[in-house]
């Protein structure tokens, strides 16, 4: 790897609608030696509102407001690091998983400078009725009745056409991988580790002694 992209965190990023497994592949695939899952759900709720940033954080989501992208990123990073600094995570050895972040294009450039994606598994999955159902499940086993109805689960599948889908395009095709969503989840993260070791960067890591 180039001196530049060595000083950035190796990553692999799992994009797809609400209801297409992002979460169920993100924590399988944080069970395995040398890569490191990272929900956006995850930082948030670790954060800690008594610093800076945490207070920032606050006076937005207090008020019900979207928290802007660039204050978002930086939430990711002081998490990240403070995960580094508890040898929960090992960015010499891991690779990260990011998955609910970046949202939008303007977080993916921005995060762009601190890790190298290496591939992006879109899990597609053009059946809306089935995604409608997944989302349904989830919320009636989660007991949030409210995300359970149709319009919510209409406006979720709306905001990420519109806002998150076109991440796809900021990344080069040639690390783009399309993934049967509607499979068996084993089958979708069999496909997904195929790709994986596939990876040079793989390879060099799994040299890693930590």
């Amino acid at each position: 790897m180039a001196t530049e992209t060595r000083s950035k965190r190796p990553a692999i990023l799992i994009l797809g609608a609400p209801g297409s497994g992002k979460g169920t592949q993100g924590k399988a695939l944080g069970m395995v030696p040398r890569f490191f899952h990272c929900a956006c759900g995850d930082v948030f709720r670790s954060l800690d509102t008594r610093t800076e940033l945490g207070k920032k954080f606050v006076e937005y989501s207090s008020k019900g407001q979207l928290v802007p992208d660039e204050l978002t990123i930086e939430l990711w990073k002081a998490q990240i690091e403070n995960w580094k600094d508890s040898h929960v995570y090992f960015p010499d050895a891991d690779i990260l998983v990011l998955d609910g972040i970046p949202r939008n294009v303007r977080q993916a450039e921005i995060l762009s400078e601190y890790v190298d994606v290496l591939q992006v598994f879109h899990l597609s999955c053009p059946n809306r009725e089935e995604l409608a159902r997944r989302m349904r499940k989830r919320a009636l086993r989660d007991n949030r009745m409210d995300d359970a109805s149709d319009k919510v689960i209409e406006e979720r599948i709306r905001t990420y056409e519109a806002e998150t889908k076109p991440i796809l395009e900021f990344y080069p095709e040639s690390i783009r991988t399309d993934i049967d969503a509607a499979q068996q989840p084993i089958k979708v993260l069999n496909d997904i580790i195929s790709r994986i070791l596939e990876l040079p960067v793989y390879g060099e890591m799994n040299k890693v002694v930590i």
